[in-house]
């Protein structure tokens, strides 16, 4: 059996008898006006942080959620686009949409503004999307991908390049390793499964994000997630697993390569009124700009000492330079 099988299996059990702990995150779950989460979906919540957020879900965009778990994301997705078919679900394994379908029923008896026809529930692979070219205004996935290979992983986002419409956006939740893994735990298949082995660098994903095309990447939000510790898992040494989400936007890829914003800021601080790169930003005085790493490199190339870069955070809200 490959891990793609005992995969399917550990959700398909998951989907039949809710398992609270096989996924658990630390990140609050958003609470809406309005908007009340059935108990069952929160038991479901199957991801490592969140993929909902406000700033991308203007004017009812078109959603597409892989990986549905409990439903609860693709609930929250539907309260921001409330027309028929405006969010769609895709998973392979039958017994999950099956205990979705069923949860957004209850949902709509919770919820006077949802309607259960909001969301489309369709099986589907992740590598192979039953779903049309560039149709997709947002498109997500929590704590799914991690689960690949690189090559599976590799296909699964150029799959989701190929539905969002141009300056789309992809977001995703997923653990990352700065660690290297020896290959028994590489190798094992439900610890694959469950989200922890397959685990990569952040700049590793983000390398992958923009070889298939996406020219913008966000990483808004990096957080603590597990340990791998000798005791209880094939390793030799203390690993550390962080939750990474990143928002990758089907921008245009700029000649001079990928903006990625890591939480940068750059402070003028000089005599003058601003500074301007003559290159599209500029600093005005004593106020901070986020900005993507590629321009804080060339900021820092500049050698001036009235401008303050600080180091990345991880955390990026928007409002950058490019």
């Amino acid at each position: 059996m490959n891990y793609l099988e005992v995969t399917k299996n550990v959700y398909k059990k998951a989907a039949l008898t809710p398992d609270v702990g096989l996924c658990c995150t630390t990140t609050p779950i958003w609470q809406f006006p309005g908007l009340k989460i059935p108990t069952i979906m929160q038991e479901m919540n199957y991801g490592c942080g969140s993929t909902v957020h406000p700033r991308d879900l203007v004017n009812n965009p078109k959603i597409l959620y892989v990986g549905v778990g409990g439903g609860m994301e693709l609930l929250q997705f539907a309260y921001f686009s409330r027309q028929k078919g405006g969010v769609v679900g895709i998973d392979v394994v039958d017994e999950m949409l099956e205990a979705s379908r069923k949860n957004f029923e209850r949902a709509e008896q919770e919820n006077d503004w949802f309607q259960s026809d909001y969301v489309h529930l369709k099986k589907g692979d992740a590598l192979n999307l039953p779903v049309e070219d560039e149709c997709i205004d947002v498109a997500a996935q929590n704590c799914l991908f991690n689960i690949f290979k690189m090559e599976e992983l590799k296909q699964a986002l150029s799959e989701m390049y190929r539905v969002l419409k141009p300056h789309g956006r992809l977001v995703m939740s997923d653990p990352t390793c700065e660690q290297p893994m020896n290959d028994t735990l590489r190798n094992d298949k439900r610890l694959r499964a469950l989200c922890l082995s397959g685990s990569i660098p952040i700049n590793d994903y983000v390398k992958m994000l923009t070889e298939v095309g996406f020219g913008t990447i966000e990483i808004r939000a990096r957080r603590p997630y597990r340990i791998l510790d000798p005791a209880h898992y094939p390793t030799d040494e203390t690993i550390y697993i962080e939750s990474v989400e990143v928002c990758a936007i089907k921008d245009p890829m700029p000649a001079d390569g990928p903006c990625v914003f890591t939480g940068r800021t750059a402070i003028y601080f000089g005599s003058d009124d601003y500074f301007d790169d003559n290159k599209g930003h500029v600093l005005l005085q004593n106020q901070p700009l986020a900005i993507c790493d590629k321009t804080s490199n060339a900021l820092q190339n500049l050698k001036r000492k009235d401008i303050h870069i600080s180091a990345s955070t991880y955390h990026y809200d928007g409002g950058g330079c490019c």
